[in-house]
């Protein structure tokens, strides 16, 4: 695996590279025309505030790009969550994941109108129906959330405390809309927010 301290010795010979494997917490390298393909795993992407807040700006999986051509925010970051593979897309190829790039778009516009909701709890429930469609994955009591999710990286996407989002994650539980298996989270097939999911599905489909 390649690890952050080794960025600089191949930095120059991004564009020559095709797919790269990386390891849980490794960041990956953020250079002006280079995109990363995920191919596999999960990546998100950071940036922080004068006062040193972590502002979350999204989480990205398989066949999603992300990279510094993608934003003008300093600083950027992009922190594998798993282990990770990734394809180097130079500049020059950039025409051949356009779909990838206006998805890329529309991800963080759907993230940006989570967080714009004015109750917190508003913006946990929406930001687990969200995470159950793009990560999720159906078992028998609903629909389990493929990825281990911590109470601080939640609030850092919703723009809340940790103490606040495992709060809300208890009342969630406690209302029986979710399932706790150690950090994954299992949304139940009676809930609202698994039927937010499939109203959400079928807009999409009707669209």
């Amino acid at each position: 695996m390649i690890s952050g301290t080794e960025f600089p010795s191949f930095s120059a010979n991004l564009a020559t590279l095709s797919r790269l494997p990386f390891s849980r917490s490794d960041l990956l390298p953020a250079q002006p025309e280079i995109l990363w393909r995920v191919e596999w795993g999960v990546v998100r992407t950071i940036t922080w505030n004068d006062d040193g807040t972590v502002v979350t700006l999204g989480y990205w999986g398989k066949g999603d790009v992300v990279g510094q051509p993608l934003t003008r925010l300093q600083p950027y970051q992009i922190e594998c969550l798993t282990s990770v593979e990734v394809t180097a897309i130079p500049s020059h190829r950039w025409h051949q994941v356009l779909d990838a790039i206006v998805a890329h778009s529309w991800q963080s516009e759907e993230l940006l109108s989570i967080v714009r909701y004015e109750r917190v709890y508003k913006r946990l429930e929406r930001l687990l129906t969200w995470l159950a469609r793009k990560f999720g994955r159906s078992v028998a009591t609903g629909e389990l959330i493929d990825l281990r999710l911590t109470h601080q990286g939640i609030a850092e996407l919703i723009g809340t405390t940790r103490v606040t989002v495992t709060r809300l994650l208890k009342e969630l539980e406690a209302q029986g809309k979710i399932v706790r298996q150690q950090r994954h989270y299992i949304i139940l097939c009676d809930s609202e927010v698994l039927k937010h999911l499939r109203a959400d599905d079928e807009g999409l489909t009707a669209s």
